[in-house]
C-alpha cells in the first residue's frame, strides 16, 4: 500500500516537473490537487512507521521520491518567480498608461 502510494506520487510530481520545464498546456490545480493528496495519504501512511523496519525497495522509492520533490520544488519556485516578474511588468505597463505624466520627473524638472 505504501509503494503504490509512493509510486503514484512519484508519477505526479514527474508529470507537473515536466509540464513546467517544457511549458506544457497543462491543470496545474489538477496536477497540485493530486499532488495535495498523495502527500497527504503519505503522510498518514508514514505516521508511525519504524523507518529501520522499512523494505528496500520501499526505502529506494521513497528516496527517489525525496529527489524528485526537491527537483520539483526548484521548477515550482522558478515557475513562481517567472510569474511575479510578468506582473510586474504588467502593473508597470499599466501605471505608466495610466499616467498623463503630470507627476513625472520631467515635469519637475521644468
Amino acid at each position: 500500500m505504501l509503494l503504490a502510494c509512493v509510486k503514484r506520487l512519484e508519477a505526479v510530481i514527474e508529470e507537473e516537473t515536466e509540464a513546467l520545464e517544457s511549458r506544457a498546456p497543462v491543470d496545474l490545480d489538477a496536477l497540485n490537487h493530486r499532488k495535495s493528496q498523495g502527500l497527504l495519504e503519505l503522510t498518514r501512511l508514514t505516521r508511525g512507521l519504524d523507518v529501520a523496519a522499512l523494505d528496500a525497495t520501499v526505502a529506494i522509492h521513497l528516496a527517489r521520491l525525496r529527489d524528485k520533490l526537491a527537483r520539483n520544488q526548484q521548477v515550482v519556485a522558478l515557475h513562481l518567480r517567472a510569474v511575479e516578474e510578468i506582473g510586474d511588468t504588467l502593473a508597470q505597463v499599466a501605471l505608466a498608461a495610466e499616467s498623463d505624466g503630470t507627476y513625472s520627473a520631467r515635469a519637475l524638472r521644468s
